[in-house]
């Protein structure tokens, strides 16, 4: 079997036929396009890039349990390489913990997560660190974005100076910084929407005076809202995705080829078992058979990894209450439940202006759920299904799921013991995997 790498140049790499495409993709790649990922939260901007054949040098990231699931899943990676998988299974199985774990890897593995904020004080720290996990090798990416708060509509709303003076509003400075020092072909920057409308204190747009910045270092930049629905993720989310490239060139962008797989939201969880509030299990659990695609063709899917974090958090009574009127008016209107419509005596949450939509129907026999958001470890999305009578909030692999995460991703905790919020957190403050794997695959396009 050939496999034809290039399809500009034809060129062959017969010898490594027992390779798959991806694989070989990896290969050839590694060696010639690394990136740096800044605000890299669980990573998935990361992971598309690397799914797509890019190789990491660094992620830099302020919360530390992020920093711990980053820090696992390069470990991941090295032991696939190096045909270890066992290793990560047994870490995954219980038999042993995370100290050990991390003890059967080289350090330079998980040493290249920098947890650290993202700062003027802590750059050139942050500077020295990278400058070394680099060596003599070029940086010819950098992705990522800010934290989000600063320029979310819901945000602005929820303060009373519309987070104006906000120092995250202005953390694109530090990007910048970045920029300039390591001088990458390309960068990619994501954000919320919000992000096109916010403003300073003068009334001058940020995005704005960021593109004036980005252009004073060498880079034109252009953008699009991609949604990511469009490119067969089974989830409603849309994001400011803005690329810079160093030069004057422009008309680069690097849109992704769009994708409709033709499934519905029930692919996303027919194989996971049946549970109740309460129940189910950080650890392994046994699974369903599985005879769709959309797993498969979005990479979800690994046959060789147990399943993890498929555990419910433990409803009360009035939550359990809630979810069955919501449910209640989803069958009868196809509407989702807005927080100020529920009877008094349900009603918990002191902010009644923004997030009134907090609890949520994940409908199975629709193309695409609603946004995961960071906060639903506090509130309520509840998956309905015709044959599945199941009265609780969804899980953390429900979740990880709609945003694509695979299934032998492990969302880890600061201290190390299991912890739903840290991983909720985590899930809904991602870019989706499958989303970054496009504009990824479509960004290698344009160094061949």
């Amino acid at each position: 079997m050939k496999y034809h790498i290039n399809s500009k140049t034809g060129d062959e790499f017969s010898k490594y036929s027992f390779l798959s495409e991806l694989e070989i993709w990896r290969f050839i790649l590694e060696a010639k396009y690394n990136f740096l990922d800044l605000f890299a939260g669980a990573g998935g901007l990361s992971e598309g890039f690397i799914q797509a054949g890019f190789s990491p040098v660094a992620h830099v990231e302020s919360d530390p349990a992020a920093c711990f699931t980053l820090r696992t899943r390069m470990a991941y990676h090295w032991l696939v390489s190096h045909g270890r998988i066992q290793v990560y299974n047994d870490y995954l199985e219980g038999l042993v913990n995370r100290y050990d774990f991390y003890s059967q890897i080289p350090e330079q593995v998980y040493g290249s997560v920098i947890n650290c904020e993202i700062s003027k004080p802590n750059l050139k720290s942050i500077f020295q660190q990278v400058d070394a996990l680099l060596g003599k090798k070029r940086l010819d990416l950098i992705v990522g974005g800010p934290p989000c708060q600063a320029y979310s509509i819901v945000g602005r709303s929820r303060d009373s100076n519309r987070m104006k003076g906000d120092g995250r509003n202005y953390l694109f400075e530090h990007y910048a910084e970045f920029l300039k020092r390591y001088l990458p072909s390309y960068f990619v920057f994501e954000n919320v929407t919000g992000l096109l409308s916010a403003r300073d204190k003068d009334g001058k747009f940020y995005f704005t005076a960021m593109r004036d910045l980005f252009l004073k270092c060498g880079y034109e930049t252009e953008y699009m809202i991609l949604s990511a629905n469009d490119y067969g993720v089974l989830q409603s989310r849309r994001r400011v995705i803005l690329v810079g490239r160093k030069g004057k060139i422009t008309g680069f962008y690097p849109e992704p080829d769009k994708w409709n797989p033709g499934a519905e939201v029930r692919e996303v969880f027919c194989d996971l078992p049946s549970i109740s509030a309460g129940e189910g299990s950080v650890g392994p659990c046994r699974m369903k058979p599985y005879i769709g695609s959309w797993q498969k063709q979005c990479g979800i899917r690994n046959e060789e990894i147990p399943v993890t974090w498929h555990q419910a958090r433990p409803n009360n009574e009035r939550d359990l209450e809630i979810y069955r009127i919501l449910v209640d008016l989803w069958n009868r209107e196809k509407t989702r439940l807005n927080y100020n419509a529920l009877p008094d005596r349900l009603k918990t949450h002191r902010n009644r202006d923004s997030f009134i939509d907090r609890f949520k129907v994940v409908a199975s026999d629709l193309p695409f759920s609603h946004t995961v958001v960071a906060h639903i470890a506090k509130d309520g999305h509840y998956y309905i299904h015709p044959d599945i009578k199941q009265n609780r909030s969804i899980t953390p692999r429900e979740a990880a799921r709609l945003q694509t995460f695979s299934d032998d991703f492990f969302f880890e905790s600061q201290k190390g013991t299991p912890s739903r919020c840290a991983a909720f957190r985590q899930i809904g403050n991602a870019v989706p995997v499958l989303l970054a794997r496009k504009i990824a695959e479509k960004l290698r396009e344009e160094w061949f």
